[in-house]
């Protein structure tokens, strides 16, 4: 049940995790790796649709051409730190999510908007992320409430 908290990540689950199934999915549940990994993904397709070269036909040219390299770098940086130093997830989503909005005017409409909908997604997924100690301390705040009512 997701809205209860009931297949919430204790850090018993994650001790226990990391010893029969492998390290990496441990590791994986103590970060906001999917978000992280939307983020990166996102500035990757940016960084690629803002280097298109159709021909003679340069689709980024100037100044433009300088923020179609420096925000999908951005993003890409943001969605790593995301990933490798959780603690600050809140600070690195909400950048992401500012950088993802302003690459809509910055880069050909934001990657052909499927750059600017990934990192967009990304930066509220980790914006929202839970670590496991968060969530096991809500399980068993709910539990501590049930039995004293």
């Amino acid at each position: 049940m997701l809205l209860n908290g009931a297949d919430a990540v204790t850090e018993e689950d994650v001790a226990s995790s990391a010893s029969t199934t492998g390290g990496f999915r441990a590791w994986r549940r103590q970060r906001p790796f999917i978000g992280g990994l939307l983020i990166a993904i996102g500035g990757v397709e940016m960084f690629f649709s803002g280097q298109l070269d159709i021909g003679h036909l340069h689709v980024q040219m100037g100044i433009e051409g300088m923020q179609a390299t420096i925000i999908p770098i951005v993003l890409l940086l943001l969605g790593v730190l995301a990933i490798s130093m959780p603690a600050h997830h809140i600070f690195y989503g909400v950048i992401a999510l500012a950088v993802s909005i302003y690459s809509l005017i910055g880069v050909n409409l934001g990657g052909f908007l499927i750059g600017m909908l990934l990192s967009t997604v990304g930066g509220i997924l980790v914006v929202a992320w839970m670590g496991p100690k968060a969530m096991a301390s809500d399980v068993g705040g709910d539990a501590e409430q049930a039995t004293s009512t």
